[in-house]
């Protein structure tokens, strides 16, 4: 399963698991999404944009219209999300300027610790 993991690291770490990946050969079947803190990754992932993860999900590349469509929301605000998605690298954009969520499941990871 191609699976995307939307996680709340710092970018050092990040950095250092990509490193040791390289380094091993390592091949997993996750892409991995770093936020800075949990509060970027759900200004990110508002409800809104949920919905439309669900409903590219396994559609292949689509049109910003049909995603307005298929959402029942405005193309106008189903843009400003999926620009938003894209930015964060939750969507891709194929060569014709459709739009794709190119994973079969997300994870969220992330810890909230005593003070």
């Amino acid at each position: 399963m191609n699976t995307v993991v939307l996680e709340v690291r710092s970018l050092d770490l990040t950095l250092a698991d990509a490193a040791r990946a390289m380094k091993s050969g390592r091949s997993d079947h996750e892409a991995h999404i770093a936020f800075a803190t949990p509060e970027l990754l759900w200004d990110v992932l508002i409800a809104k944009r949920w919905e439309i993860l669900k409903a590219l999900r396994g559609a292949g590349p689509l049109a910003i219209r049909e995603t307005a469509r298929r959402v029942g929301r405005d193309v106008k605000a189903v843009h400003g999300d999926v620009t938003a998605l894209l930015s964060a690298g939750v969507l891709i954009r194929s060569m014709d300027g459709r739009i794709e969520f190119p994973f079969d499941a997300v994870k969220v990871e992330f810890m909230l610790e005593a003070a």
